[in-house]
């Protein structure tokens, strides 16, 4: 669908701002990497070749039958023996000695003296999940050649919490700042437009949800319900929509008695094409001036509760729960810088791009 030439006009504003423009390029890059973190960080090969058929672990289950083995349970692919039977084509000789008759196998195709159709691996950058837990030494452990970023206090690989927790934090953010958002620009914008009883009414509901006390009501439903994301999406929601009803409320009002609203009134336009067509575009600057509060209030808030134990469920992949690693590790420092980093870079870089989207809307606004 093409652009209209204003969209295209404030489209060229926001390019003309290279701080705004260079912070989406390089926050749409690492999202978009985000996205496929399975096949970045993970215990599990990308791809698999087993007697010349193709295997997908990253995304599909498949047992370690399906590779010449015993169990029906899913395969567990670091295991030595279960990547012996991969490369040798499922030899039973795997279960003696893995190491030996593996590197047999990829040097002559051949085990114990008989030839073997041999399979091969490809492993992401980062061989370990969120989840893995790495035995191997001390936990924390220092960053080195095998964990780019240490290990935390669990031998959990940090790098592949860091991607997996980057794309939790902007998924709940996203879901929960458009959802609240346009449960707020609505309430908002009906407040402003029809005021009288209709805006009195809903400024006291909002001054009675204003003073409920959220981490309470959080505490309950997860005490109740259990701790999940989708819960605590909706809990956010519940309570963050309100963030922009102030805003679009005091445009509305000082719109709403202009001479193009009442031409339209007259013309016979209804009150929703001239709530959302005439009066919100002209609100949409101040609106676009709070979003960058909402969408790092949504991320702060998440760490927050992820900090005290009210957030993701146990064991996921948690920005909030590696700051809380870093204050109780504290002769680890690499937990502090990585949590330090991660949230500086990641909130910096949106405030910069909403700040070059409310300048590329403000009519107001021109660039040299």
């Amino acid at each position: 669908m093409a652009l209209s030439e204003l969209n295209k006009r404030r489209w060229r504003n926001f390019r003309r701002n290279g701080r705004a423009f260079w912070s989406l390029v390089i926050f749409s890059i690492l999202f978009v990497l985000s996205m496929f973190a399975e096949l970045i960080a993970n215990d599990k090969p990308i791809v698999v070749n087993f007697r010349g058929e193709y295997f997908f672990p990253a995304y599909n289950f498949y047992p370690e039958t399906a590779f010449g083995g015993d169990f029906g349970t899913e395969a567990i692919y670091r295991d030595e023996a279960v990547q012996c039977l991969i490369v040798t084509g499922g030899s039973q000789a795997c279960w003696d000695d893995p190491e030996t008759f593996m590197a047999e196998a990829k040097s002559s195709g051949t085990v114990e003296g008989q030839p073997v159709e041999t399979g091969w691996m490809i492993w992401p950058p980062v061989p370990y999940h969120y989840k893995t837990i790495n035995n191997v030494g001390t936990a924390p452990s220092a960053p080195d050649a095998d964990h780019w970023l240490g290990t935390d206090d669990t031998a959990r690989d940090v790098l592949a919490r860091v991607i997996y927790g980057f794309r939790t934090s902007i998924l709940f953010t996203l879901i929960v700042t458009v959802v609240a958002s346009a449960v707020g620009i609505a309430a908002g914008a009906i407040q402003g437009y029809f005021g009288g009883k209709t805006d009195l009414i809903f400024q006291r509901l909002l001054e009675i949800w204003g003073s409920t006390p959220s981490l309470y009501v959080i505490i309950i439903l997860f005490a109740i319900l259990g701790r999940s994301f989708w819960l605590l999406v909706f809990v956010t929601i519940l309570f963050g929509w309100p963030a922009l009803v102030g805003v679009v409320r005091a445009e509305f009002l000082r719109a709403r008695n202009f001479e193009y609203v009442r031409a339209a009134r007259a013309l016979g336009v209804t009150d929703r094409t001239i709530m959302f067509r005439h009066i919100l575009p002209n609100a949409m600057v101040a609106t676009l001036t709070m979003l960058p509060f909402v969408v790092t209030g949504t991320i702060s808030g998440l760490a927050a509760l992820d900090y005290l134990g009210y957030g993701l469920p146990a064991g996921a992949a948690s920005l909030g729960e590696m700051a809380l690693q870093a204050k109780q590790n504290l002769q680890a420092p690499w937990l502090a810088f990585t949590a330090f980093f991660t949230f500086a870079i990641m909130l910096s870089l949106l405030i910069f791009i909403f700040e070059g989207i409310r300048d590329a809307f403000d009519p107001r606004k021109t660039f040299a």
